[in-house]
């Protein structure tokens, strides 16, 4: 890949950003990274960091970008409801490509998810979509903030003449501390705690969704969706599901996350158990587990996100997707999803960020 490709990652520090980046990085690209607050990242070339809510920031912040010739929006901002969702996060995207009004863009690349079919958190499952989740589906009614994202972009691709890719991950899986979304650190976390206090490793979430068809979206597959996406000249304004390629159900992938752990799959219950309950005490279990191990010293709470957890793993209707659009233009990429978990322990465990 020739250098005179810049790539501008917004959300540089999240699961899909921070993958991305280095993904690209590997291939040559250079790489202008943004984020809210001043950060040193090893895979950026150049950051900038700026509120993209404060439209007049943007600007100023911005002009450092003017060399930027791929976009890839890997961010959003969680607010009270639906409508601030929407205002907020669609000013967000906005306010960026108001900002890069002189960049050379030739593609832009936006990372949504499933609430594309299943609704906004709002609303979210009120409907049951035919599975596997199809691209060509239309949209829900109702308020979106990813289809808000979508039509401020397809407005500034239209305007400005580049391509656009909106890429659509299941749960996502990767390694990265602080990532509000993160369920491979949160059940890591969450075994090491079974195991020291010997609680029951217990599947906290629905019983639909433990007996149910299931996939994820490992980091690294996104990323090379996103990469192949950006460089394919077929792929130009198309949406893409983008997950591992393989199926499971929780009922034997728990299992699976249990025998790495050393422990025991506790009787399903048949109820949800949610981690935000079981969990109550994890500061004070995490600190004893930390210093006991010699571990980093991390905040639970700064590793695990158990309401996110708890809202994938209770959801009460099946969730897996077709990829259709990527498949049949020869994107090929694949990832068996028990290591997609596996490797994440392994990282853990290296950085002792967990115990061995």
């Amino acid at each position: 890949m020739s250098r005179k490709n810049t790539a501008l990652i917004v959300g540089a520090t999240g699961l899909s950003g921070s993958y991305t980046a280095q993904r690209l990085k590997r291939d040559g690209w250079s790489v202008v990274t943004v984020s809210r607050s001043a950060v040193d990242l090893p895979w950026s070339d150049r950051h900038i960091a700026v509120d993209l809510e404060d439209a007049a920031a943007s600007r100023v912040a911005l002009k450092a970008a003017s060399d930027v010739t791929h976009v890839f929006y890997c961010t959003w901002s969680r607010q009270a409801n639906e409508e601030e969702n929407v205002r907020v996060n669609a000013l967000m995207i906005e306010n960026l490509f108001e900002g890069l009004a002189g960049a050379p863009i030739l593609h832009a690349a936006l990372v949504t998810g499933l609430k594309h079919y299943l609704g906004s958190f709002d609303d979210y499952a009120k409907v049951k979509p035919y599975t596997p989740f199809l691209e060509s589906s239309p949209r829900l009614p109702g308020l979106n903030f990813y289809y808000a994202q979508e039509d401020v972009l397809f407005k500034h691709a239209a305007k400005r003449g580049f391509n656009w890719s909106v890429h659509r991950p299941h749960t996502m899986i990767g390694f990265v501390v602080g990532n509000a979304m993160n369920m491979a650190v949160t059940l890591a976390v969450y075994a090491s705690i079974c195991k020291h206090t010997g609680r029951p490793f217990v599947y906290p979430g629905s019983p639909e969704q433990y007996n149910a068809v299931a996939d994820v979206t490992d980091a690294r597959v996104l990323a090379e969706q996103l990469l192949w996406a950006a460089t394919t000249p077929a792929a130009a304004n198309m949406p893409f599901n983008t997950v591992n390629g393989d199926l499971f159900r929780w009922t034997w992938l728990w299992g699976q996350i249990a025998g790495y752990f050393g422990l025991d799959v506790a009787t399903y219950p048949g109820h949800p158990v949610p981690l935000e309950q079981q969990m109550a005490d994890a500061p004070t279990v995490w600190a004893e587990i930390v210093a006991k191990h010699g571990l980093q010293d991390i905040a639970v709470n700064k590793l695990a996100s158990w309401w996110h957890s708890d809202a994938d793993l209770g959801r009460t209707l099946e969730c897996f997707t077709d990829m259709t659009n990527s498949r049949t233009l020869g994107f090929t990429a694949y990832q068996q999803s028990s290591h997609s978990f596996f490797d994440v322990f392994d990282e853990l465990r290296a950085r002792r960020i967990i115990p061995s």
